[in-house]
């Protein structure tokens, strides 16, 4: 294990312990990385696949959201440290996996959604990296990646995967599932999945200028649904059958990634620090250097 930091990969993949062993990627080493935010939910996985239409090898970040032997709740979660960990490292664009359970009828359990939207319902979490003597406020309009998002729902199509594009991920606070009657609610708002852990994910992403785009693998119907309420059990077996697909995406998908970015991701800090510089907390400038430096004259 390596205790320095490098500048390893432009791609980071943040999911499931699972998603390490993919087809054709070799693993490399594994990296602990401190913050000035704490520590990541685990060390961070390298591994890198060989691009034989370029005939280059590509680098991945592989990153445990909740812990390897999933031991960190959603809102434990440290993602500030996640985020900024994959920051230090290099990283420009990650593939967020997460599992979900759908509101809608023609989503079915095993499908794959790429959502556009989130709606944020938590309410215990810190979502910004700003604070303590800086301000910065970023556009937010669009959360995930488009470039990003359009190429993962092209490659699943090719792969035959049943994949809806687009849709709202309403994030809530967990670790309990719905109740019936937010279930409810969540369907007649028009929502299409619901999930635990793609706020604050998403908003730090985009603060650090990383590009951001998710697969929601679908277990369950949440719990609107007679017959079909969410339960432990179903959720286990569902994400299992959806591993193999998302690994495959994954690796038709990461050839393709770590190119010049043309998105508004890549410079979504440009106009969002107002603080002036003579007025910036010195210790909180020295904790974001890495990511407004560039920005402050």
């Amino acid at each position: 294990m390596k205790n320095k930091i490098e500048n390893i990969t432009k791609i980071g993949i943040i999911g499931g312990s699972g998603l390490y062993q993919i087809e054709g990627i070799k693993y490399i080493e594994e990296i602990k990385i401190k913050t000035p935010f704490g520590d990541p939910s685990d060390n961070i996985i390298v591994g890198a696949i060989t691009d034989t239409v370029n005939n280059t090898v590509i680098k991945i970040a592989f990153l445990p959201r909740h812990g390897k032997g999933h031991r960190i709740l959603p809102s434990e979660i440290n993602y500030l440290a996640n985020i900024y960990a994959l920051k230090q490292i290099g990283v420009e664009q990650i593939i967020s996996i997460s599992a979900c359970g759908s509101l809608k009828e023609e989503i079915h359990p095993c499908d794959f959604v790429i959502p556009d939207q989130i709606f944020d319902r938590t309410r215990c979490r810190k979502n910004s990296f700003f604070g303590n003597g800086i301000v910065g406020h970023i556009g937010f309009a669009n959360p995930f990646c488009s470039n990003i998002s359009k190429l993962i729902y092209e490659e699943s199509v090719k792969l035959g995967i049943k994949t809806h594009f687009g849709g709202t991920y309403v994030c809530i606070e967990g670790p309990q599932f719905s109740t019936k009657i937010e279930s409810e609610v969540n369907r007649k708002l028009g929502f299409s999945i619901v999930g635990m852990t793609a706020s604050p994910e998403a908003k730090l992403a985009r603060e650090a200028e990383i590009c951001y785009a998710m697969i929601g693998l679908v277990t369950d119907y949440d719990v609107w649904k007679e017959g079909e309420e969410v339960s432990v059990d179903k959720i286990v077996d569902n994400l299992n059958r959806n591993i193999d697909n998302v690994k495959k995406i994954i690796k038709n998908v990461i050839p393709h990634l770590g190119k010049e970015r043309t998105c508004e991701c890549a410079s979504s800090l440009k106009y969002a620090i107002f603080t002036q510089k003579e007025y910036m907390d010195k210790k909180t400038l020295k904790k974001l250097n890495i990511l407004i430096s560039k920005y402050i004259k």
